[in-house]
């Protein structure tokens, strides 16, 4: 007889995982109603929930690639700090550890397997499928979170960058610009790539041009952010960016041009990270719930844990447009 799964109630109740999980455990959040619903239909199917052994036996690892960490802000920094919580609450210990560039080139395993009792591992932030690989060949429980590998048969959960490069940039057309471009560099990680294709949908769909010049780069090959933004001569009136550090960055470099946002050009970025508020003007940005991501990190991670067995998944969680002061209507302006 086939395993009942969260995935198997959340389709019969039209609603979420993470929403499923949340009333099974007595979390808040869920509705009285739909709390009731979601128990009457899980006994209905004959779901039998995932025990956990009292203790884990060991500490949940969260390796997050140096690059990516900056505490100024930063959409992992935030999210690092969902997880620790949620883990306390469940009195499971952390143990984080930062990748170097040098270290995930050369494949050096990372220190928090030999030196603590590690029983799983959250990978935040893209590490490379050769490093993933021989990672897994050690600790086969692990969750690859904010990004994906084709390559690679491991949990993802992602935002729905694709979607949410679309909004973007729909968001901008609504306000009448037709000439936008794309600031990230489009292969350097799953994430941007997807965001990027969002916004080539949204593009061709309204028949405006791709121009190479206006698709900018962010960062080097080894995925280091770049001091300063390279603009072309000529800029269009948009421009979407891949993520909110990347937008400040791109309205700093403008501003030190003489170029104002959002008088002269308007930008957006992604995350809703703390750098979209304290920017000048506000990032207009898709604000990715990390609280709701680092609900479904760890009951995946659990559920890999207590079933090794059971089928890997990329989950994904949608994101909001937050509209703040980054972006001019010309279109009204025109009027």
């Amino acid at each position: 007889m086939k395993k009942v799964t969260l995935t198997d109630i959340a389709k019969a109740c039209n609603t979420s995982n993470v929403t499923i999980s949340k009333a099974l455990a007595g979390k808040s959040g869920v509705g009285d109603e739909l709390r009731a619903k979601i128990i009457a239909t899980a006994e209905e199917l004959g779901y039998v929930s995932p025990r956990l052994p009292a203790t884990l036996g060991g500490n949940i690892g969260i390796l997050i690639p140096e690059k990516f960490i900056n505490p100024n802000g930063s959409f992992y920094w935030a999210l690092y700090n969902c997880l620790v919580q949620r883990f306390k609450q469940k009195n499971i210990s952390c143990v984080q550890e930062n990748i170097t560039t040098e270290e995930e080139n050369a494949l050096v395993m990372p220190k928090l397997l030999t030196g603590n009792n590690t029983v799983g591992i959250i990978s935040l932030g893209q590490l490379g499928s050769e490093y993933i690989s021989r990672l897994m060949a050690i600790k086969p429980n692990l969750l690859l979170l904010d990004y994906y590998l084709s390559d690679i048969d491991a949990d993802c959960i992602v935002t729905n960058g694709f979607c949410g490069g679309y909004r973007l940039t729909q968001y901008l057309i609504a306000q009448g610009h037709t000439d936008i471009g794309f600031v990230g560099t489009r292969l350097a990680t799953s994430s941007i790539f997807d965001r990027y294709m969002g916004y080539m949908k949204a593009m061709l769909e309204h028949g405006l041009p791709l121009r190479d010049e206006w698709l900018i780069d962010d960062r080097l090959p080894d995925n280091e952010l770049f001091t300063h933004i390279t603009f072309p001569e000529s800029l269009p009136s948009a421009l979407v960016c891949n993520c909110d550090e990347t937008a400040f960055k791109v309205i700093r470099d403008l501003k030190a041009r003489g170029i104002s946002v959002p008088r002269d050009i308007s930008v957006v970025g992604y995350d809703n990270s703390l750098i979209s508020d304290i920017a000048e003007p506000t990032i207009t940005t898709i604000n990715v719930d990390a609280g709701e991501m680092a609900d479904l990190a760890v009951s995946t991670i659990l559920g890999r844990i207590s079933d090794p067995h059971l089928p890997t998944r990329v989950q994904t969680i949608d994101g909001k447009l937050v509209i703040k002061g980054s972006v001019r209507n010309i279109a009204r302006n025109a009027g």
